[in-house]
């Protein structure tokens, strides 16, 4: 076991980091508000304390070697390591707020329109909703709770499912074929405008579910967000293929009414997903267990498959 007494200095192993990086004292001691005579010192005496050159000098000109080089990979690990363990500190004394990340969609649709609930139940909780297409990067960007859409593989994070979901289509209640006629059958999406959705979403396994040997729409407008394609919809500008966590606000309200009584599961499913060290924060203990029974009600009230 390495004897912790001959640590070298913290403030040397901190200069040394970024001196071995940028490969300039100048821009090193910019990096951490020093002078570039003192990065320059804290490094001559880290080369002293170890007994051997970690940089050729050439002039003001400076090179790492590749023993320094070995060791500032080392370094860098251990300076990482100990700033996450800080950060995870101080985030239990930030346990009165919760920083949650979801799709545009599912924010909008199912968890806005509930999470006061959850607002109510702990007023000493101060939540913030984060949304975007994008996957959030929960320690980098400072997130408790990733909601995703997805296959349930998220390396390095703890990963609870919510719930599995299924399409079928929607339409404005008043929408009508290209012959003026009610969509009755699956075979009248021949003669209708079916809206196009992002590239992760298809129409073609429940067309083949249906029967129908029909293309995927093309041309006109492809819209990344699956609220907007719902907007779209309700418009009346033609049929969608949603899934029912995202369009049965719409249909509850009357705007959408779901076409034919045939469905598929998605082969994706919803996740919550957080941080291994943060399982026993008491804000997210508590959204978790809101949010799973938030959902088996939700369930409770009506699932298509």
């Amino acid at each position: 076991m390495a004897d912790l007494r001959k640590l070298p200095n913290l403030a040397a192993l901190r200069a040394f980091d970024a001196a071995a990086r940028h490969e300039c004292f100048s821009r090193a001691a910019a990096e951490i508000h020093v002078t570039p005579g003192a990065v320059s010192h804290q490094v001559r005496g880290l080369e002293d304390d170890l007994g051997l050159a970690l940089f050729t000098r050439h002039g003001k000109r400076i090179a790492i070697t590749d023993t320094g080089r070995r060791f500032a990979a080392t370094v860098r690990k251990s300076l990482t390591e100990i700033a996450q363990a800080a950060e995870h500190l101080r985030s239990l004394n930030r346990q009165a707020r919760l920083v949650i990340s979801a799709t545009p969609s599912f924010a909008s649709r199912w968890l806005a329109p509930r999470l006061w609930k959850f607002i109510d139940a702990h007023p000493d909780i101060e939540v913030v909703l984060q949304s975007g297409s994008h996957l959030a990067d929960l320690r980098l960007d400072g997130v408790d709770v990733g909601l995703r859409f997805g296959h349930g593989r998220y390396e390095g994070l703890t990963v609870d499912k919510l719930t599995d979901d299924y399409y079928y289509p929607v339409a404005a209640p008043g929408y009508r074929t290209r012959q003026a006629r009610v969509p009755q059958v699956p075979a009248d999406l021949r003669d209708c405008t079916l809206l196009r959705m992002d590239t992760r979403e298809s129409w073609q396994p429940w067309l083949r579910l249906a029967g129908l040997d029909l293309p995927e729409p093309s041309g006109g407008l492809v819209i990344e967000d699956s609220s907007l394609t719902l907007r779209d919809a309700a418009a009346g500008n033609g049929v969608a293929l949603s899934r029912h966590v995202i369009a049965s606000r719409e249909i509850a309200e009357g705007e959408l009414v779901r076409l034919f009584d045939l469905t598929i599961r998605a082969d994706e499913a919803y996740y919550l997903v957080s941080l291994p060290e943060s399982r026993d924060k008491p804000a997210l203990v508590a959204f978790k267990a809101w949010i799973m029974e938030e959902m088996a009600r939700f369930r409770a009230q009506g699932w298509p498959g």
